[in-house]
């Protein structure tokens, strides 16, 4: 697994974290790097929280899928105190130490991670699925399951039908699709991540999707996950 440092974690300011965000901006790649149809192994992303005798912590989750029989691969899990408060718009920095954890326990190689979090739909395009692919060096797509208003712009609900979307454009540009995985279900909110076009990222996300929630198995799964390892940390953990 390719996982590098680029910075470390101990900065409280949110001046500090915007000049990052600034930073990496310019490197974002939302070129068509990886085709759908080569996809071999996906992975799901995503975390929880809890506070311990007044002190935050967390746990991350990866779930490894295969994208053909959609069987899990590999699951791995990281857990421990929360060194940088919650700043809203800079969620990324508050996970990525655990996320940067447990990928490094990963021995199979995803050719794509699902993050349960935003990627290019966000204020600076740095959400945490954005923000992940400079440390995991791989394509990243973003599943929110709410969505984050930005400069005041609404989305427009697509139709009832699987597959349907808007594109949510704010100024002018295209910052991810309101995403219509089942019908009769509220839609989801793609984005994407890095190193992945938005077209691809519907694919994809569209390809892992089932009868049992709105959400791509892998995050879905990775959600599951988390919140068994949470309750299991809160009981053992001391």
């Amino acid at each position: 697994m390719k996982v590098f440092d680029v910075h470390k974690f101990d900065m409280k300011k949110e001046q500090d974290f915007l000049q990052v965000q600034f930073n990496l901006k310019n490197r974002i790649n939302l070129s068509p790097t990886i085709h759908p149809d080569s996809i071999n192994t996906c992975a799901g992303v995503d975390l929880a929280y809890w506070e311990q005798n007044g002190e935050p912590y967390g746990v991350c989750s990866i779930i490894v899928i295969d994208a053909d029989t959609k069987e899990v691969i590999e699951k791995v899990h990281s857990m421990g105190k929360i060194s940088v408060p919650y700043v809203s718009g800079f969620l990324a920095f508050r996970e990525l130490p655990l996320i940067i954890e447990a990928a490094k326990k990963l021995e199979t190689e995803p050719d794509v991670f699902l993050f349960d979090g935003n990627g290019y739909l966000h204020y600076n395009h740095m959400g945490v699925a954005t923000h992940a692919a400079f440390f995991l060096g791989k394509p990243t797509i973003g599943i929110a399951k709410t969505y984050l208003k930005i400069k005041g712009y609404d989305f427009m609900m697509p139709e009832n039908e699987v597959g349907a979307y808007t594109d949510i454009l704010i100024d002018g540009e295209v910052y991810g699709r309101a995403l219509r995985t089942r019908g009769d279900v509220k839609p989801i909110f793609l984005s994407c991540g890095n190193y992945i076009d938005l077209d691809s990222s519907y694919q994809i996300t569209m390809s892992l999707i089932n009868q049992e929630s709105r959400l791509p198995i892998p995050v879905r799964l990775a959600d599951l996950e988390t919140h068994v390892l949470r309750m299991f940390y809160q009981k053992n953990h001391m």
